[in-house]
């Protein structure tokens, strides 16, 4: 499987959809904790958002997809390593996409991680 990049992002919108991440940040939010859900929280969010751009929501829906994928470049069940192309996807995209993050999103994601962590 490729690396994610800013370039190759659109190759990953196809595995992306929204009950598809649910599905999976409930799923692997006690395995990796805040460090990989939040980020993920934030991008899911700031996607919802109606002053995004077209290009900046491209970017995220294949940072997203990238983290639902089953197999990518470091698979998801080897300890320790396999959500780390996963983490690496979604900063590239939230670094990238920093100017249209609004504190308001920071703070979605963060209560919603927190729920998540204590189910």
């Amino acid at each position: 499987m490729e690396r994610f990049s800013i370039e190759n992002a659109p190759r990953f919108e196809q595995h992306y959809n929204e009950d598809g991440f649910m599905k999976k940040v409930r799923h692997i939010a006690s395995q990796v904790g805040r460090k990989v859900l939040y980020p993920a929280l934030q991008l899911y969010f700031l996607l919802q958002a109606k002053d995004v751009p077209v290009k900046a929501k491209t970017l995220i829906i294949g940072a997203l997809g990238y983290l639902i994928l089953p197999t990518d470049l470091v698979p998801d069940f080897i300890p320790a390593l396999g959500f780390t192309a996963d983490l690496t996807a979604l900063m590239v995209a939230l670094r990238t996409l920093n100017k249209y993050l609004p504190p308001d999103i920071n703070a979605r994601a963060k209560d919603q991680a927190n729920k998540l962590l204590k189910e």
